[in-house]
């Protein structure tokens, strides 16, 4: 089994709050030198009980498992939960009310790896349908009662049970809105990832934290938006389906023929018959 270098030093920088990073001479491993710490018994009933509200399989994974050995890694939650999208946990559970704090450890490779640990539990919301856990249910049945069985940002229609519930407006931003249709948006998987790695990345998310900047975003807004986390950029999703893909495949037989990228070949086509359409005029 492998151990932390400095065990003693280890675990203290694994409990304290307040640090960001642990030092480049600590190997991260948390079942190795935490798992027979009793972390729990520093926490409060009342956040071990909103703890243990949590029921969704990836928060839940990341929760236990903090709750066991003090934090987990990002390595971790790929190799030993086959979450691809460590963020995307991390935020599930900050968004059933619990805080996480986001420091550095040292991976199995060497580098510097990401790992979480709760924050101030003072900061924790109480609230028995805190997050997205509690609102899904009830809430999706009126948003596909409203808008359809589809996803808003690629307009696919998607089996009931494969649709996600996500805030318009990312809770580390716009925090918890009122239960109401018009502040949250079904997403297909792939699109909810796209989502998150977007926001996560975006200068509003990491600093900024202005909520009118998130109203005019495509990701909040695709029907109607003037950047994209930040960026002036505009796009499309196109979607042939049934005998549509006969158009598709012509398509990408010229795009082969003349040595271009499907989408440029698709601009260029836009761009021609807008142009056609104004001389027509």
């Amino acid at each position: 089994m492998s151990h932390c270098i400095f065990h003693r030093r280890c675990l203290k920088i694994a409990l304290k709050n307040k640090t960001d990073i642990l030092k480049p001479d600590i190997k991260q491993n948390s079942s190795c030198c935490h798992k027979n710490m009793n972390y729990t018994k520093q926490l409060s009933d009342k956040f071990l009980a909103l703890c243990k509200s949590v029921t969704a399989k990836r928060p839940k994974a990341v929760i236990d498992h903090i709750l066991q050995y003090g934090f987990v890694t990002t390595e971790e939650l790929k190799k030993k939960y086959g979450y691809n999208h460590p963020p995307r946990a991390a935020r599930d559970v900050r968004e059933n009310g619990i805080p996480l704090i986001t420091f550095r450890v040292i991976g199995s490779d060497g580098r510097k790896i990401a790992a979480y640990k709760f924050g101030n539990p003072d900061e924790a919301r109480f609230r028995k349908l805190s997050g997205r856990t509690g609102l899904s249910k009830s809430l999706k049945e009126r948003l596909i009662q409203k808008y359809g069985s589809k996803c808003f940002i690629y307009l696919e229609e998607v089996e009931q049970r494969d649709l996600q519930i996500d805030h318009r407006i990312p809770y580390e931003v716009g925090g918890e809105p009122q239960a109401e249709p018009d502040n949250f948006m079904l997403l297909s998987g792939s699109a909810n990832r796209a989502k998150s790695w977007s926001c996560e990345h975006c200068e509003n998310w990491i600093t900024i934290r202005d909520k009118s900047v998130c109203l005019s975003c495509y990701w909040a807004y695709p029907e109607n938006y003037s950047h994209i986390a930040m960026k002036q950029t505009r796009r499309i999703d196109l979607l042939w389906q049934g005998q549509e893909i006969i158009t598709y495949e012509k398509l990408k037989t010229q795009a082969i023929q003349f040595e271009k990228q499907l989408p440029d070949l698709v601009k260029e086509i836009l761009e021609e018959e807008l142009k056609q359409m104004k001389d027509d005029y």
